[in-house]
């Protein structure tokens, strides 16, 4: 399987105060899930007049989820976390004419969270391989686990962010600890995008790459570890049809792909695999 993203946990209970007074409230416990039901659905809210912003393909970008945030890599999209992120970094490189996606795990508990707390215990569950912080969300609790992700990508636009890449949204392929099926994973990835459309933020589908025919109509851009390494990047045609962006991430090796994906259209980069600054982005063909 594709790896996942590198994460960390410093610093995020300041950025919890930072936002307290203006973050909704966490998801209730087991016994209030019907309280939750009854909320305001946040799929319900308008969607504003504008049409949502939208990556073109080919864009230049860089994704970086640790170490000190460098605002003057040369990338016309910046993908970066929800909540380590401030809203004065996010405008600064609005101010510089960039785009900004907001990375956030929908389809994992993350024990380093803010709203860490608002998570059921019985939504919870097997650790995923590789990351002891992090476990396997029951998305079959669509009631309780939606209201949260709504309040994180209300976040994201608080802040000011043009998009959001969910993470963890294959998880029926995993040994997640629940009998997870396709038709969950669905269902869930659908909502997942509805979410984020009626917040007017656009929404990448990040892997789960045998659902792409299924979902390619309710994402607006791809977000892709490792397609060359797993022989994956023809999954992604549906996407590249359709006149939508392919952001690409290679782990190992050297720039020896960026000949096929320039051909292919894709946005592609070899980054370290904690995903800090550091970047290589193909060059542009020659002229």
């Amino acid at each position: 399987m594709p790896l996942r993203a590198l994460w960390w946990g410093i610093g995020t209970g300041l950025l919890a105060l930072t936002l307290a007074a203006c973050a909704p409230a966490g998801a209730p416990a087991d016994g209030d899930v019907a309280a939750a039901g009854t909320a305001a659905s946040p799929a319900e809210r308008p969607v504003a007049d504008d049409p949502y912003w939208q990556p073109a393909p080919a864009a230049s970008w860089q994704w970086q989820l640790s170490g000190t945030l460098d605002l003057a890599v040369d990338a016309e999209i910046f993908d970066v976390d929800y909540e380590t992120t401030s809203p004065a970094e996010v405008d600064a490189l609005k101010q510089q004419g960039r785009h900004t996606v907001c990375y956030l795990s929908v389809g994992s508990w993350e024990d380093f969270r803010g709203d860490a707390g608002g998570f059921p215990v019985s939504t919870r569950g097997a650790v995923m391989d590789g990351w002891p912080d992090e476990r396997w969300l029951d998305i079959r609790r669509m009631d309780v686990l939606l209201p949260i992700m709504g309040a994180r990508m209300d976040i994201c636009a608080a802040k000011g962010f043009d998009a959001v890449e969910p993470d963890n949204v294959d998880g029926y392929l995993n040994e997640t600890g629940f009998p997870l099926t396709a038709a969950d994973q669905l269902a869930y990835n659908r909502a997942v995008a509805e979410l984020a459309h009626a917040r007017g933020l656009s929404v990448g589908l990040k892997n789960d790459v045998d659902q792409i025919p299924e979902l390619v109509d309710h994402f607006d851009f791809a977000v892709n570890e490792e397609c060359v390494r797993y022989d994956e990047c023809d999954l992604y045609q549906p996407f590249t049809l359709a006149g939508k962006a392919v952001l690409h991430v290679e782990y190992d090796g050297a720039l020896d792909f960026c000949a096929e994906s320039r051909q292919r259209g894709f946005s592609s980069l070899l980054k370290p695999l904690e995903l800090s600054a550091e970047r290589q982005a193909c060059p542009d063909a020659p002229a």
